[in-house]
């Protein structure tokens, strides 16, 4: 095999023992580039890499993978996102090779939004591998240094492979039975849904540890900052999956509307807090969508800055 890439930071510092700190952004829906390396300059000194969603919500965008390498250019460390619902395994284990060849460190197996939510209604999903045989497929090409078909790979990818995990979907029972289907195809890091119900997130986490499974993977809690009681009305009730307790729903209510934002920013803030101290937590996904330019002070405020060296 010829040279491998370096190592992703983001695996350097969850081996560390350190919480790993990731945020996200969602590429543009053209094909100026500024919009995502704004995003990136916005936050990259506070998370030790940044996701890039893949036409997320099924809305047609600048491809994540793309949008990666812009931010790779700028000295940003990317986690590219690959849904299976748009590509077939030809497709897929293509893009793998295309990331591998920018040095792209770090990939989220993902499903993806059902394409009804999106701008093309019509499309046709392809799901030829689901988000678990996706873990496995970048973990044979790593590992075993072949295609699925079975030839050898000329420089195997390098990839810090990762997968998503919703704690709050029904049925509940499933949740961390499912968590370890995907270590077992491969996972090594899982990032979580936006947590806002903490007593049902740690109940969850507890299954997990009671499983060993927190030793065999590295769990960042998802955390998305609420704007307004609006927004936490909508999660609540449109969102599937979601779990908005109706005490935080009541706090925002309670907050003038010119002071919601900032209310939000500070249960956030609170819940990274208590979330520290959990044992199997290993890190945080800060989800602040279109509204990265608040990722500093929520990272500050939490104690998880400066950034550690590695």
């Amino acid at each position: 095999m010829s040279e491998l890439m370096t190592q992703s930071r983001l695996e350097k510092i969850l081996k560390a023992g350190h919480l790993g700190v990731t945020s996200e952004c969602g590429p543009p829906r053209g094909s100026d580039a500024e919009e995502v390396k704004e995003k990136g300059r916005l936050i990259k000194d506070y998370v030790d890499a940044i996701n890039v969603t893949d036409n997320q919500t099924a809305m047609t965008r600048m491809s994540s993978l793309a949008a990666c390498i812009h931010l790779k250019l700028m000295g940003i460390e990317p986690v590219l996102q690959m849904v299976t619902r748009d590509r077939n395994r030809v497709a897929l284990q293509s893009d793998i090779l295309g990331a591998a060849s920018f040095d792209i460190p770090n990939m989220l197996c993902l499903s993806g939004d059902h394409q009804s939510f999106g701008d093309c209604a019509q499309g046709q999903n392809v799901h030829d591998l689901d988000s678990m045989q996706l873990l496995q497929t970048v973990r044979h090409m790593r590992d075993q240094g072949k295609f699925l078909g079975g030839d050898d790979i000329k420089r195997p990818p390098k990839i810090f492979v990762g997968a998503a995990a919703n704690p709050f979907a029904d049925p509940f029972e499933i949740r961390v039975p499912r968590l370890a289907k995907k270590i077992a195809c491969g996972a090594e890091f899982i990032q979580t849904q936006c947590i806002y119900n903490i007593d049902k997130f740690k109940e969850w986490i507890k299954r997990a540890r009671d499983r060993g499974l927190t030793q065999k993977v590295f769990i960042m809690a998802g955390m998305t900052p609420m704007k307004s009681v609006g927004m936490a009305k909508y999660m609540a009730k449109k969102v599937p999956g979601m779990d908005v307790p109706e005490e935080i729903i009541k706090r925002l209510a309670g907050v003038e509307k010119g002071k919601q934002a900032q209310e939000g920013i500070d249960i956030c803030v609170e819940h990274i807090q208590e979330l520290k101290e959990v044992d199997g937590v290993a890190g945080f996904h800060i989800m602040a969508i279109e509204w990265e330019e608040k990722v500093p002070e929520i990272v500050e405020r939490s104690g998880l800055f400066p950034r550690p060296e590695v």
